[in-house]
């Protein structure tokens, strides 16, 4: 079994910063892609931000040059470094990522983190 941990969401003003953090545990082989989703009230969850693990990235561009994605293979953990926030930015924030377990390749879900970003 696989669990998913997020945690750093919170209440910021516009213009700061926060940092997720997910963290992946149990019976992992090896992680593949992982990646940050969002889904605001009334909308659909969308991709945010994308790493493979050789370490390519990719954006949604209303975040481009605003986020950055990154992991650490070994901690088995991906981070959202989100600056210069905008009100357009609160959602609920959910990790994904493809791993191996038991011989197959699946996607796993973490349970969300709200980032509310309001003066």
């Amino acid at each position: 079994q696989v669990q998913l941990v997020e945690s750093g969401g919170g209440l910021v003003q516009p213009g700061g910063s926060l940092r997720l953090s997910c963290a992946a545990s149990g019976s992992i082989f090896s992680i593949n892609a992982m990646g940050w989703y969002r889904q605001a009230p009334g909308k659909q969850r969308e991709l945010v931000a994308g790493i493979t693990n050789g370490g390519r990235t990719n954006y949604v561009d209303s975040v481009k040059g605003r986020f950055t994605i990154s992991r650490d293979n070994v901690k088995k953990t991906v981070y959202l470094q989100m600056n210069s926030l905008k009100p357009e930015d609160t959602a609920v924030y959910y990790c994904n990522i493809d791993a191996i377990t038991n011989g197959r390749l699946r996607g796993y879900w973490g349970q969300g983190t709200q980032v509310t970003v309001s003066s």
